[in-house]
């Protein structure tokens, strides 16, 4: 019974990831790389080459919906033709029947993960890459204009609040030597320092700032300046947070969970909640996905077994509408995380428990 119920998932859910792959890849990199042949000159080997390097992408995102397809369209037809009627008259529980549904989603979710860590980041940082170079606009390993760092600190009058500290402005890096430097200072009450500078280094042995040919601007608490001093070589015991965060061009979608750990760590320096938050959300989610296939396994053969005669237009139908529930209902929630709403863990998570949830009814219901 096992085999053939397998035997049976598999070609609807082979269909499924062929079927939403192209229509995700068509919208999200077919098209663009078509504008960009006629428009930019880019070659068609290098755009097959990239479209080759975004399949990963929209594969692993067909894996839940093609999950979800599969486990609807082959119970549905096991419920029309009366097999499932067969099955239960000798003994065998709907539990039971829905097994290996469950296996198939839970391997289908091992391979997402895997999709997920280890091809998709990978895939996606050589897809700009290799765009990037073609159209001679090749990313640096480095950011080289306008880097901006807030450091933040508890506010005095409520030590629960957050108040800027300090703000770092970089015109230009080279990767080694930021130029065109500006750090205000409100470690203190309001402004109280300015420091501009030609450029600066950051020293390993020192574990500093060493800024050149600058001012240093002291400000009284009425707003002028009690102070000026120029220098030529100045240290400063700032963090070297401005430096690391030059260094970072991943995006969350180039970034595998260690990764993304550690861009979190970095921003967790600047005390900005709302990009911590953001880096909290984006890791959580990256746990979060694979678990869809073990939701829509469940959700979709929970409804497949219920008495009905639907063919497969009804069922493909029928899981459109599921997927497109569940992924409103995910960005709604990832707003909420955003905004504070809800915590980084249930904004990524709490449309998977939901639909688990809903999914664990409909088996029970179907059991009875």
């Amino acid at each position: 019974m096992d085999r053939y119920i397998a035997k049976e998932l598999t070609m609807p859910f082979l269909f499924g990831v062929a079927a939403f792959s192209s229509i995700g890849i068509s919208i999200g990199a077919l098209f663009e790389l078509i504008r960009r042949i006629t428009e930019s000159g880019l070659s068609i080997t290098l755009a097959v080459q990239i479209f080759l390097l975004k399949l990963p992408e929209f594969i692993v995102l067909a894996f839940p919906m093609s999950t979800l397809l599969a486990t609807m369209m082959t119970y549905s037809r096991f419920s029309s033709d009366s097999e499932l009627i067969a099955l239960r008259g000798v003994g065998v529980s709907i539990r039971r029947i829905i097994a290996p549904a469950v296996v198939l989603s839970l391997l289908v979710t091992g391979l997402t993960f895997v999709f997920n860590e280890l091809i998709t980041p990978a895939a996606n940082y050589r897809a700009a890459i290799t765009l990037e170079q073609a159209l001679k606009s090749e990313r640096p390993p480095f950011q080289e204009r306008n880097i901006f760092y807030q450091e933040f600190q508890p506010a005095q009058d409520n030590p629960e609040a957050q108040e800027l500290k300090r703000q770092f402005y970089a015109r230009r890096f080279d990767g080694t030597t930021m130029y065109g430097l500006t750090i205000l200072d409100f470690s203190q009450e309001g402004l109280n320092q300015v420091v501009s500078a030609e450029s600066a280094n950051w020293d390993l042995e020192k574990n500093a700032w060493t800024f050149y040919n600058g001012t240093i601007y002291v400000v009284a608490p009425d707003g002028s300046f009690r102070n000026i001093i120029t220098f030529e070589t100045q240290e400063l015991q700032l963090p070297r947070t401005p430096l690391d965060l030059a260094g970072r061009t991943k995006n969350d979608t180039e970034m595998n969970i260690a990764e993304a750990t550690e861009q979190l760590e970095l921003v967790r320096q600047s005390g900005d909640e709302k990009m911590i938050r953001r880096w909290q959300i984006r890791i959580m989610q990256k746990y979060a996905l694979p678990f869809v296939c073990v939701v829509f396994g469940l959700v979709g053969s929970s409804i497949g077994v219920l008495p009905q005669r639907t063919n497969r237009a009804t069922s493909f139908g029928v899981s459109i509408v599921i997927i497109f529930g569940y992924y409103l209902l995910s960005f709604i929630t990832n707003a909420m995380g955003e905004v504070g709403v809800l915590s980084p863990f249930l904004s990524a998570w709490l449309p998977t428990l939901l639909g688990l949830a809903i999914g664990i009814y409909l088996l029970l219901r179907a059991s009875k």
